[in-house]
């Protein structure tokens, strides 16, 4: 076999491996997999949101995964290593998946969208850009972009400073893709500056177990897993106004 094919056959295993991984460790809040060749075998390092899930009680989430991975894509000894995500709203890949968990619930694709792009951007980051193309309506094919921020389109900047990812989810009306562009603040370049605005006050409100006054929180309670931040947010979502709303009450 050339090394042409051999590229390719590498090329195409490690692509196979990824989407089963984005599925396999859904709940764990997959972003992305770092898969390096050494001498002792093969080196896996999974980024995901929530890494407890995947090690499993006793390890035993990572021994499984182990052998699937030998067995299934014949990686010579794999070394699993767990990286957690500390920021899950600046990772492309993890919101791209749970933009398409809500669009597969049910969710409207406009509020789905104006949530997504409202979580990135209150997490700090410089710009970010969703655009999502399918039978969103109707019949015929469509698509929306829309922008929040500063986003570098070309050049040296957009390499620097923007990641992005790209979902497909299959909904009643046909296949939707999500791509998510997001600038990160971290990869700071001068002529692309925010002026910070001042944090607003937090808001006291009563605790219902002490009876005493508090700042309000923006998220309650934690989740445990994707599918219960899905579930959570789907919730918030609903106080969400969309265009369609805003357009019914100018009418």
């Amino acid at each position: 076999m050339s090394a042409v094919k051999n590229v390719i056959k590498d090329n195409y295993n490690m692509m196979l491996l990824k989407d089963y991984l984005r599925i396999a460790i859904k709940d764990a809040g997959f972003s992305h997999a770092e898969i390096s060749k050494t001498p002792m075998g093969t080196r896996v390092a999974l980024h995901v949101t929530r890494p407890g899930i995947v090690i499993g009680r006793k390890g035993s989430g990572i021994r499984e995964l182990t052998d699937k991975l030998a067995t299934d894509f014949k990686l010579k000894n794999p070394q699993i290593s767990v990286v957690e995500i500390e920021k899950p709203e600046l990772s492309p890949s993890v919101m791209c998946n749970r933009m398409a968990s809500h669009l597969e619930r049910g969710t409207a694709f406009r509020r789905a969208t104006m949530w997504t792009l409202k979580q990135i951007m209150e997490n700090g980051a410089m710009g970010v850009q969703i655009t999502i193309s399918g039978k969103l309506r109707g019949d015929r094919s469509a698509f929306e972009k829309h922008t929040a921020g500063i986003l570098p389109r070309a050049g040296h900047h957009a390499e620097v400073i923007v990641d992005e990812d790209i979902a497909h989810v299959k909904t009643a009306m046909g296949l939707i893709g999500i791509r998510i562009r997001i600038a990160r603040n971290e990869k700071y370049i001068p002529e692309f500056e925010l002026r910070t605005q001042k944090p607003k006050k937090a808001k006291q409100v009563k605790d219902v177990d002490t009876g005493k006054m508090r700042d309000e929180t923006e998220v309650e309670r934690k989740a445990r897993t994707e599918s219960e931040q899905i579930a959570i947010e789907e919730e918030k979502m609903k106080e969400l106004e969309t265009l369609e709303e805003e357009e019914a009450k100018l009418l």
